[in-house]
């Protein structure tokens, strides 16, 4: 017998369409090694790169940015990277649970976890990554280094994406 989560994923979309956000006062395209990490392995992964945008780590100019890709048709998840550390201008946290509906903590818990695990030892407590959904669209926020961004997204984020997908669209019985 095939458990749930095993069964919820055969019957997930294989593709799914996504926005990705580097938060950052000093990247460019040509130096995004986290933002051109995210759109690489989506990718290769089979999904669709919608948009891609560097925004400055200001709080108004990113929950307009994540507003806007919110109520994009098309597009079905809303991957960022940066700003979620503790510094005085980190406010991507801030931006992103302000407009959540629905937070999944097991993102942000599995996240610190696997980081604590592999080598940033105690230091991972210091990570606000976090996930959840805005309306019909899937949300992650991760740190803004390529190191993070690769263990989120091979660990947690690609093994589940169309999972995710799947429960968001789900119609209530």
């Amino acid at each position: 017998m095939k458990d749930s989560a095993q069964e919820h994923r055969s019957q997930a979309p294989g593709s799914v369409a996504c926005c990705v956000i580097t938060v950052s006062d000093t990247r460019t395209p040509e130096t995004d090694k986290s933002g051109t990490l995210i759109r690489d392995l989506l990718q290769e992964n089979g999904h669709r790169l919608e948009s891609y945008t560097i925004v400055k780590d200001d709080y108004d100019l990113i929950r307009e940015t994540i507003y806007s890709a919110s109520t994009r048709a098309g597009v079905e998840a809303i991957l960022l990277t940066g700003g979620t550390g503790i510094s005085p201008r980190d406010s991507t946290y801030e931006a992103v649970t302000s407009l959540m509906d629905k937070n999944l903590p097991g993102f942000g818990e599995l996240f610190r976890l696997l980081s604590f695990q592999e080598d940033v030892g105690p230091a991972a407590m210091l990570s606000r990554a976090i996930a959840g959904t805005i309306g019909s669209k899937a949300v992650f926020s991760m740190p803004g280094s390529a190191a993070a961004v690769r263990l989120a997204m091979n660990r947690l984020i690609l093994p589940e994406l169309g999972h995710v997908m799947r429960e968001i669209y789900k119609k209530e019985s």
